[in-house]
């Protein structure tokens, strides 16, 4: 059994041989995935070593301290944080080995082909159709608010292969390779002025069978998996006391006193206990991850996480006043990554309100905390054996 000590051994003897001042970071990263310093808690030969998750943080001490460099994660976040997780648990032996090394290295980019125009809150009622033709699947169809597309290597992907099923049912789950032919990204502009997001249009897109995660029309539970780590990698991300976006209103306040009200003040310090207690609460479910596979609990962490990003942005806007209302760049850009920290309080505030509707609704995160937490009735439904292709849309 591999323990803490055994882990800083290891951690040396990459270090040693692998200089970070002197070597390149891709390389560097792929030797430490290489020695199962990547993700100690994956399987050994799949950058980790089958200890416990909690043992990663010995890893990563002794990586900072050397100044080795890291995989750019908020780059590679759909990757790391949804495709990886399922890749594992769904995957073949030959799908894990392709996928998940280039996709910790940060050699390939990955998205998320989930949400349609009609079919965002409501996803299991998705109409994007994968029909089999040999060995191949042909898949038709239009997905939006695709953060990475315009970057992104591979793509996970639910599909309709069975219309005459139940809507959760007949769904399939494929790795999409987002350069073949048929595959369109077109930006959307968002209130930001940047188009992070996208809409994917996939014309007689064809993924081989190989590239299917799952068994046919199984592609609801292996989504679950995809949605689950989803909202923990959004909600439950590792930050320090005054990290995320509590800590620019905080700077303002300690650093401007003439903008400080009463009335400002006693909210400042509600939020700022909010935000406390949130961060707690992920650390506590980051160890609960330990144990196995996330929760409904990643719903409640997420909810929190949108909500407080919201009154936090709108109490610095006030703070600031009038210069709170000033917007420093609407230059149409295509980012590789959201930077909420690194910006003014206008693109914090404006971005924000993105915060409740990605990675799964509000409103669909409230239902999932009262049927799967709280343990209430479940809303009545009147779909539920009713064929997808049957349903009025």
């Amino acid at each position: 059994m591999t323990d803490a000590t055994e882990l800083r051994t290891r951690t040396r003897e990459l270090l040693a041989e692998c200089p970070p001042a002197t070597t390149e970071p891709l390389d560097f990263l792929k030797a430490r995935f290489d020695a199962g310093l990547a993700w100690v808690h994956y399987p050994a030969g799949l950058g980790g070593l089958d200890v416990p998750r909690s043992l990663q943080a010995v890893v990563d001490a002794e990586l900072a301290a050397a100044g080795a460099p890291d995989n750019d994660p908020r780059r590679i976040g759909i990757g790391l944080g949804m495709a990886a997780p399922t890749v594992l648990k769904y995957g073949t032996e030959e799908q894990k080995r392709r996928f998940l090394r280039p996709l910790w290295v940060g050699e390939e980019v990955w998205c998320q082909l989930f949400s349609e125009p009609g079919a965002g809150s409501d996803l299991a009622a998705l109409g994007t159709r994968a029909v089999r033709d040999g060995d191949d699947w042909v898949v038709d169809g239009q997905k939006v608010w695709t953060s990475s597309a315009h970057l992104a290597r591979w793509a996970i992907l639910i599909a309709r292969t069975d219309p005459a099923l139940p809507k959760h049912q007949g769904i399939s789950y494929f790795i999409c390779d987002m350069t073949d032919p048929g595959v369109e990204v077109r930006p959307l502009r968002q209130i930001t002025g940047e188009a992070e997001f996208n809409e994917v249009f996939l014309t007689g897109v064809r993924i081989p069978d190989a590239h299917r995660l799952g068994e046919v029309g199984a592609g609801w539970k292996v989504a679950q998996t995809t949605l689950m780590n989803e909202r923990v990698s959004i909600g439950g991300m590792r930050i320090p006391r005054e990290g995320g976006m509590i800590g620019p209103v905080a700077r303002a306040w300690r650093e401007r006193p003439e903008l400080r009200t009463h009335d400002l003040h006693q909210r400042l310090l509600a939020l700022w206990v909010e935000a406390e207690v949130a961060r707690l609460t992920g650390e506590r479910l980051r160890q609960q991850l330990v144990a196995g596979q996330p929760g409904p609990e990643g719903s409640g962490m997420k909810l929190a996480f949108a909500r407080l990003n919201q009154e936090i942005s709108g109490l610095e806007v006030e703070l600031l006043g009038q210069e709170g209302l000033l917007y420093s760049d609407w230059t149409m850009r295509r980012p590789e990554l959201v930077d909420f920290t690194g910006r003014d309080a206008g693109y914090r505030y404006l971005r924000s309100k993105g915060n409740s509707i990605e990675g799964g609704t509000s409103e669909v995160l409230l239902n999932i905390v009262a049927e799967r937490v709280l343990g209430l009735p479940a809303e009545p439904r009147n779909d539920k054996d009713v064929a997808w292709k049957d349903l009025a849309r």
